[in-house]
């Protein structure tokens, strides 16, 4: 089993927070544990806006704990009635992620032994805090989020297991359960990839100050997931598509050639983002697209001559692939030139 860096976080954001109220003799430390614990999250600014949100949400619970201990005592049910105010509150400011640790805050506070041990519910709103800031400061120093290289490093992972569906789409050499097993597992990756792009934008975004991220490359990333993504549609559109149109073996042999010529390119791309293949080989920008356009007008001679719709189908989704791939090669380009 592996141990993901958020995993590992939150188990020293705990341990920190529980030590720092044993230091500072703080009653109830467990619930400075609790609130580490919801704080954690998978980047900087979320965990940053995650504490923000908290302080607010927290300082409201804590005035409404203490009018509802100073009113209606701490019995269960005066407990449940200013929870039940609680929530309806966060979700009327639109706070309700922010909930869970909130309602934590009031038991804490509202399990004070008397109404007028005020210092004991003061004790549990300052560990709840301890807890907060402790993931925050966690959060950045220790395993500082590494988006640039994380989301590379996933690109080429989803890349390669795509290309080995991509090489066997045609040739039905994989068994059933294996394609739809690897499908599953490439979609799901793919939405991974979609929410990882998404955390590194956010950060881009709203700590540019701290991260400053070129956009060009921003925009060379955008460009990764939509091939993959696109490459993703492609073995859909075979797999529900390409069989059921009785193919030759002259049509099998054109699509799966053009498959593995983009597979190839594909590669290539992603290769030369990494500064593995050389700048000054000659521009694919004509070449490509030619290729692909003469695969398309063999694929409607197909059609026109079977009348297979299929057919134009997958070589309609075959081309936008190529044409995905295509930007992608000149995004990265420009963004190397300018780089350079």
């Amino acid at each position: 089993m592996k141990l993901g860096p958020r995993v590992i976080k939150t188990g020293i954001a705990v341990t920190f927070a529980l030590y720092i109220c044993s230091v500072l003799k703080l009653e109830s430390a467990v619930f400075a544990g609790i609130a580490a614990i919801f704080t954690i999250q998978p980047s900087i600014y979320r965990t940053w806006k995650q504490v923000w949100n908290q302080v607010q949400t927290n300082f409201i619970g804590a005035i409404i704990a203490f009018l509802g201990l100073y009113f209606l005592g701490n019995d269960p049910f005066s407990i449940g009635l200013v929870i039940i105010i609680l929530i309806s509150i966060s979700l009327k400011i639109k706070m309700g992620e922010t909930i869970s640790l909130t309602v934590v805050t009031v038991l804490a506070i509202m399990s004070a032994p008397g109404n007028e041990d005020w210092l004991f519910a003061l004790n549990r709103f300052i560990v709840t805090f301890i807890g907060m800031a402790t993931a925050l400061l966690v959060n950045i120093f220790v395993y500082p989020p590494n988006y640039k290289k994380n989301y590379v490093k996933k690109v080429n992972e989803i890349f390669q297991n795509m290309s080995i569906l991509l090489r066997t789409a045609i040739s039905d050499e994989m068994t059933e359960k294996c394609f739809k097993e690897q499908m599953e597992q490439l979609e799901n990756d793919i939405l991974l990839l979609d929410e990882q792009f998404m955390l590194f934008d956010e950060e881009r975004e709203k700590m540019s100050k701290v991260n400053n991220i070129d956009v060009r490359e921003i925009v060379v990333f955008k460009q990764m997931f939509k091939s993959l993504q696109q490459g993703f549609i492609v073995l859909e559109d075979i797999d529900s598509f390409y069989f059921s149109s009785k193919p030759t073996p002259e049509e099998n042999h054109l699509f799966d050639q053009q498959l593995e010529y983009l597979i190839k390119y594909h590669e290539l791309f992603l290769l030369k983002y990494d500064g593995k293949i050389k700048m000054d080989l000659p521009s694919l920008e004509d070449e490509f697209m030619k290729h692909t356009e003469d695969f398309l007008e063999k694929v409607m001679q197909s059609y026109n001559e079977g009348h297979k719709i299929q057919m134009a189908v997958i070589g309609a989704s075959i081309y936008n692939y190529a044409f995905q791939l295509d930007r992608l090669n000149t995004l990265i380009e420009h963004y190397l030139k300018k780089s350079q």
